[in-house]
């Protein structure tokens, strides 16, 4: 299988299993892991394992168990030191008033929200860490959490697996599919600043 340089084969095959589960880690609840490609590295590692170079069940667990973690990790990070980023009334992204905001929306949608997120670059990596801020129950969260977390890493790494094995000769499309996937994945933000700005 001959894959393009420039897509996520090389990484996957030099950082294997603990690789695919600090990234996801990362993502799923930290600030620095916004920029990283869950979605497509997810896809990536189920066509891998298509391929034979992966277990696609050990695919599973581990991405799995990263993004539960994650997002636990995420959660804990807002409770204990989230509202200190909301302290200054001046702050563009940390205002009380964003705070006041998150807190009735994760009261009225939070379970929704979890779940959703993990579709959505970025949004994934923020839900969590907004979740704590707000005081969301951590029971609550934590069901959520690891139902969005089954349900993102099964969708997204059996499709690369099903792909793989009913498509022939799929390297050839592998960076098309990857490019459409990213794109996809940022519908909903496109959305919601269009939405954003008729509104304004």
């Amino acid at each position: 299988m001959t894959l393009p340089h420039f897509d996520l084969k090389i990484l996957l095959e030099t950082v294997g299993y603990l690789g695919l589960f600090a990234i996801v880690f990362a993502e799923s609840g930290l600030f620095i892991g916004f920029f990283l490609p869950g979605d497509t590295l997810l896809f990536t590692a189920g066509l891998l394992a298509s391929q034979g170079y992966f277990s696609i069940p050990l695919v599973i667990v581990f991405a799995v168990v990263a993004a539960i973690l994650g997002d636990s990790f995420g959660y804990w990070f807002g409770r204990r030191a989230g509202k200190r980023l909301f302290k200054k009334e001046d702050s563009f992204l940390f205002s009380k008033k964003n705070l006041a905001k998150s807190q009735e929306f994760y009261k009225k949608y939070g379970s929704k929200t979890i779940i959703l997120a993990r579709f959505i670059p970025i949004v994934r990596t923020f839900a969590p860490i907004l979740a704590g801020t707000s005081d969301m129950d951590y029971k609550k969260f934590l069901a959520y959490n690891a139902i969005g977390g089954v349900v993102w890493v099964a969708v997204m790494s059996l499709l690369g697996y099903l792909l793989g094995n009913s498509i022939p000769n799929i390297d050839h499309y592998v960076l098309p599919i990857i490019l459409g996937i990213f794109v996809i994945s940022f519908i909903p933000i496109v959305w919601n600043v269009i939405k954003e700005k008729r509104r304004k």
